[in-house]
């Protein structure tokens, strides 16, 4: 059961110390979603691995016919799709394998705020989490790892009592400045580095 006083490890190592590609893989994530450090990474990663693992597990007792499997299943696709991690109708088990470290990490509330135009960057997205200034459905959160649902990723907004609340408030981001989605913005800066390292090579 484990002492009540402390929490259990919520994330796995990376099974081996030293592999550069993945060590820089890491670095980028942390990078473009402002993470504190690669343990929020590593968290995002095994929630993904959770989920993976129990969708093969049910597809293995759909094989078998088990007829309690099918109602596991749209239980699961219906708590992902709630959670936005899933999108879009008639999904399956496939869709659920498909899913990345991308999917878990856009629906952190730290990277929400900045996607809504909240803040400027994932980092002030998170600063103005932990200092209070973020309205959730109601409530007042300080979780930047916190999971937005759909039914209230349409309710963030700045709190109430936070000077932010002012719409002429210096930090607040220019409302027509438009944010590229992260995944996007990470593809296209390998594309430029890519096209860089080609012509360094010429």
């Amino acid at each position: 059961m484990g002492d009540p006083k402390f929490s259990r490890k919520k994330y796995q190592n990376p099974p081996h110390p030293w592999q550069s590609e993945r060590i820089q893989m890491e670095n980028d994530y942390v990078r473009y979603y402002g993470l504190k450090n690669k343990k929020e990474f590593w968290k995002a990663r095994s929630i993904l691995k959770n989920i993976r693992s129990q969708a093969r597990n049910l597809q293995a007792r759909l094989r078998y016919g088990d007829s309690q499997a099918k109602k596991e299943v749209d239980d699961l696709i219906d708590k992902l799709t709630g959670n936005g991690y899933l999108v879009g109708e008639e999904l399956t088990l496939n869709d659920v394998l498909n899913l990345t470290v991308e999917n878990v990490l856009n629906r952190r509330l730290q990277t929400v705020v900045y996607h809504k135009g909240l803040a400027n960057t994932p980092r002030q997205a998170r600063q103005l989490i932990t200092h209070g200034h973020i309205h959730v459905d109601g409530r007042r959160i300080t979780i930047p790892g916190y999971v937005i649902n759909r039914a209230e990723e349409s309710d963030i907004s700045y709190h109430p009592l936070s000077p932010l609340s002012d719409e002429l408030h210096p930090v607040r981001p220019d409302e027509e400045k438009t944010h590229t989605f992260i995944p996007e913005q990470m593809r296209k800066d390998k594309e430029k580095e890519s096209f860089r390292n080609r012509r360094r090579r010429r």
